[in-house]
């Protein structure tokens, strides 16, 4: 990789609640390593399985899993990174959060970020093979590509059920290069 292709670019990255959030830091840290400036937002749930702490120190910024919290160093968080977003990455995005910015609802920091922001969106889906080939999902990620979101994955692998099937997450390696490959588009 040639180092630093991101340089002055800024990536937010909106990490929800599935297991694959742990793959969210490494995809940081990869992001940090390409010189770009990296802003990470939760919800409560991804919380659950990677503390915010951990991308506060990869990233180097303050993590906001809270809108409304006087400690956040913007006033609308939400709509300050949305506007400094050069990208807005959510990786994992869930089928829950997948639905819920199909919907147009915004009642977290993540789907909240996704109204706000103007820059390219992309989704890195992981979530069981059932759920993920859901006729249901299936319909919300059209809707969300006909809006300009791009989506890389999921893959077929090994599943937090212990299964192998789709659903797995796109490993952040490939989720960099597409980020790098959205930016060059641009």
């Amino acid at each position: 990789m040639t180092a630093q292709r991101l340089q002055g670019k800024v990536i937010v990255v909106g990490v929800t609640g599935g297991i694959a959030a742990y793959k969210a830091a490494h995809l940081v840290s990869a992001l940090r390593k390409q010189g770009a400036e990296v802003h990470v937002v939760m919800t409560p749930a991804a919380a659950q399985f990677v503390q915010p702490l951990t991308f506060r120190t990869l990233s180097q910024h303050p993590v906001i899993t809270d809108m409304w919290d006087p400690a956040n160093p913007h006033e609308e968080p939400h709509v300050y990174l949305g506007e400094r977003a050069d990208l807005y990455a959510i990786v994992p995005a869930t089928a829950q959060t997948i639905a819920k910015l199909a919907l147009g609802l915004a009642d977290d920091v993540v789907t909240a970020t996704a109204l706000a922001t103007r820059a390219p969106v992309l989704l890195a889906p992981a979530m069981s093979d059932t759920m993920f080939e859901h006729p249901t999902t299936q319909d919300h990620l059209k809707t969300l590509r006909s809006r300009g979101y791009r989506v890389v994955g999921p893959e077929v692998g090994w599943l937090a059920s212990g299964k192998e099937a789709i659903g797995r997450m796109t490993e952040p390696e490939a989720i960099l290069e597409e980020i790098v490959s959205i930016l060059e588009e641009r």
